[in-house]
């Protein structure tokens, strides 16, 4: 097995993975380093990535395996900090995680994308237009998760099946998070922000799921 790790945005290295093969790239890694990267590894039958970052710098390069069709290549994540994604799958930060990342075993785990073909690693957080509230209707399978005007809507890849989980604010109410295989969202006009980046356009539907291939993090 080869092992290689990504680091991004200069992310610290732990001790652990200081003697493996390491290419530096941006917060956001950039689709040509990635191109460059991953036929190399691809030269052995069990290619392990270890990627060092955060969560966006994470769905970038899921998202250009899942275009690219190489989602065979196993996931470590390392995280500096907590963050959402480190919550959903579990995995640790810093020293604890890198352990993990390079002797854990790889499991399918379910890949959450959008209706925009990019990979979402900890929470999409929906609003208004503008930053006001949210309107519309919105569904996780077939339960209503909300009709009318909520202050924010949210969505989280879960660790197992189905997949994925949202929920809405409603003022002082507890929240009810609704488990299921797809979010979708009709709205006069919303803002999305993918693991902390905001989209450029507000859209009038949004839809998060469940993509037909898992993909192999290690843990």
């Amino acid at each position: 097995m080869s092992t290689h790790v990504l680091r991004c945005d200069g992310a610290p290295v732990p001790i652990a993975l200081a003697s493996l093969p390491l290419t530096q790239t941006a917060a956001i890694p950039d689709t040509g380093t990635l191109d460059e990267l991953l036929p190399v590894m691809a030269a052995d039958s069990l290619p392990r990535l270890i990627v060092l970052g955060e969560d966006a710098g994470l769905a970038a390069v899921l998202t250009h395996l899942m275009r690219t069709e190489r989602l065979h290549v196993e996931i470590g994540y390392v995280p500096i900090d907590r963050t959402y994604g480190s919550r959903a799958y579990e995995t640790g930060t810093g020293s604890a995680a890198a352990k993990r990342a390079l002797e854990g075993r790889a499991t399918e785990t379910p890949l959450i994308r959008d209706d925009t073909g990019k990979v979402l690693i900890g929470r999409a957080t929906i609003v208004g237009e503008g930053g006001g509230k949210l309107e519309g209707e919105a569904y996780v399978d077939d339960t209503r998760l909300f009709t009318g005007k909520v202050s924010t809507l949210h969505v989280s890849p879960m660790l197992d099946m189905p997949g994925l989980h949202a929920t809405v604010h409603r003022g002082l109410r507890k929240k009810r998070w609704v488990a299921g295989r797809a979010m979708q969202l009709g709205t006069p006009g919303a803002l999305v922000t993918r693991d902390g980046i905001t989209a450029d356009r507000v859209v009038k539907r949004s839809t998060f799921y469940r993509h037909h291939e898992p993909w192999l993090l290690v843990r």
